[in-house]
């Protein structure tokens, strides 16, 4: 079903206390694509995103993951739309009094019936998907950067998402750790089927993992520009977006 529909976005304006960031939003995401949300600070980016993955309703308009609704359907369509996907943030938001075994452990407790054999056996399996079965027992501040993002990762395939967001997962990253960051999310995707919706501004990340793109733009509200991420550098539809792509000053 590789190429179906399994995010759609229609007609969004996003924003709060009724004043909007973005409007008129719509684009619809595949299964089994790396799309990435990019743009300048303050476009809307981390708006649209809390829209999408349910923390904030849209001002109007709707969002539709796997057909169903996040907003304004039934609580049971709601609750499916939110087994479907997983979430990384920023930061990580690991917990910093368990090890990661029992980060990863956390969601098994709260939305299955396994035992706990089970669930640390799902949760080392987990941890291995990324690189950090050896670092079960570590604690977050026992542990790099780069493995935190790994193992909030980790944490969000416990319950085996069909979509994962991650929102600005090479910030604060050196170069190199970024790069290997790359590399597992394309593994991802290649063996386990993962669509991946990015969040970020990192143009190295964006040209080595995306498939697809769109441009958010502060000024205009609205979607500047939609594609490859190299058609959009090397055939610019605006000044805007070339400048964005090949990094070049703004007058």
């Amino acid at each position: 079903m590789q190429g179906e529909t399994v995010i759609q976005v229609e007609s969004v304006d996003a924003g709060y206390n009724g004043t909007p960031v973005l409007e008129n939003i719509s684009f619809t995401v595949r299964r089994g694509e790396v799309f990435v949300v990019l743009g300048g600070s303050g476009c809307g980016k981390s708006t649209l995103l809390k829209n999408i993955i349910g923390l904030n309703p849209p001002l109007s308009g709707q969002i539709r993951i796997m057909g169903d609704r996040i907003f304004g359907g039934t609580q049971a369509e709601r609750e499916r739309a939110m087994r479907r996907f997983g979430v990384t943030y920023q930061s990580g938001a690991l917990f910093g009094s368990m090890t990661l075994l029992e980060n990863v452990c956390l969601p098994l407790e709260s939305f299955t019936d396994l035992p706990g054999d089970a669930r640390n056996l799902v949760a080392e399996m987990k941890l291995d998907l990324v690189g950090l079965k050896p670092f079960s027992g570590y604690f977050p501040s026992d542990i790099s950067g780069g493995m935190k993002k790994r193992a909030a990762i980790a944490r969000a395939l416990a319950l085996d998402p069909e979509i994962l967001f991650l929102d600005e997962p090479s910030a604060g990253l050196d170069p190199v750790t970024s790069a290997g960051l790359d590399h597992l999310i394309l593994r991802l995707r290649d063996t386990q089927g993962i669509t991946f919706v990015m969040v970020t501004h990192e143009l190295a990340s964006i040209f080595a993992v995306a498939d697809r793109c769109i441009m958010l733009d502060k000024q205009t509200r609205s979607i500047l520009a939609e594609g490859h991420p190299a058609e959009l550098r090397d055939r610019p539809p605006n000044a805007t977006v070339r400048a964005f792509f090949n990094r070049e000053a703004s007058s």
